[in-house]
């Protein structure tokens, strides 16, 4: 695994490892799934593409309903078919859940009663949008202080199922993920027929915070309004409650200008970058390379992790 924050570097890196491995990608990213959006999320290009065999990028539409339980369930039965070619896949992206879920299985959580279920919607249908989200911030941030330090906070659908199952149980949500990446005893639930490796990319943070500056403006001058306004239809969808697409439905909707929405799709994404460096953090199985030493070089200590060309590196 390939894991890291968004605007890292990953996708340069993972092709080069691939090549070197001679194996495919399976992308771990839950939005770049979606074949509608490919600029704000920042897709592989067709010709990165090209270079290797890529699983799991814009195989879905935002209007299909898609989740890490699903995508646990996809992987897993792609990997049966993978392994019998390849001897190493290489899994690259930065989508927490998704990552943790092949890696660790999923909790089974209970589902939420019809009655909660509308005591939530309720405050969901009297609210404007800014009022709906400012009050599932403070019930999550009240209810979950754990789940609060690691959730988007723009996402109003996992807010709400935080609210829902904290309702539900009377216990935090994250205490009901005791196997998961986010909780203080992250053991795997299924153990898996493979030896998992994690690696993880850094930078330091104000390169980092600079380089998602540049790549929001990227993103911008490669067509991110125009992919925007084609699934606006579809906004409400929980595929494109996501930074980028929030943003400029809101300048859509004249909530404020499209510069003042490019400032916020920069910031939002700096804050993500942020919550996904403090989740990785916690895995304490993961090795960080950094992202400025030659591609060489963190190639060779990847090699060492699996063994390749030498005595394995100790954990």
């Amino acid at each position: 695994m390939l894991l890291g924050p968004t605007g890292v570097g990953k996708t340069e890196l993972s092709l080069r490892v691939a090549e070197h491995l001679g194996c495919p990608i399976v992308s771990c990213d839950s939005r770049q799934v979606f074949r509608e959006i490919p600029v704000g999320t920042a897709a592989p290009t067709a010709e990165e593409q090209a270079r290797v065999k890529h699983y799991f990028i814009g195989t879905r539409s935002v209007k299909d309903d898609y989740s890490a339980g699903q995508y646990e369930r996809d992987v897993m039965e792609m990997l049966d078919s993978l392994f019998a070619s390849y001897d190493t896949i290489l899994m690259t992206g930065g989508s927490m859940l998704y990552a943790d879920a092949v890696c660790n299985g999923l909790d089974d959580l209970p589902n939420v009663p019809e009655a909660i279920r509308k005591q939530v919607k309720w405050n969901e249908l009297r609210m404007t949008k800014e009022e709906w989200i400012s009050w599932l911030q403070s019930e999550v941030k009240r209810l979950d202080p754990v789940y609060w330090e690691k959730v988007d906070r723009q996402n109003p659908a996992r807010l709400a199922h935080c609210v829902e199952l904290c309702l539900t149980t009377g216990k935090p949500y994250s205490s009901l993920l005791t196997k998961s990446a986010i909780s203080n005893h992250p053991s795997p639930i299924t153990r898996r027929p493979f030896r998992i490796v994690k690696t993880a990319l850094e930078r330091p943070r104000e390169e980092l915070y600079e380089r998602i500056n540049r790549r929001v403006e990227q993103m911008i001058a490669d067509g991110l309004e125009n992919e925007a306004r084609n699934v606006y239809q579809w906004r409400n969808l929980p595929s494109l409650q996501t930074v980028g697409y929030r943003e400029m439905f809101a300048y859509f909707d004249g909530e404020y200008s499209l510069e003042r929405a490019i400032e916020l799709i920069q910031q939002n994404s700096r804050h993500y970058a942020k919550r996904q460096m403090t989740w990785f953090r916690r895995d304490k199985e993961i090795k960080w390379l950094e992202a400025n030493n030659a591609y060489e070089t963190n190639i060779s200590i990847i090699d060492s992790l699996l063994g390749i060309g030498g005595v394995q590196e100790e954990d």
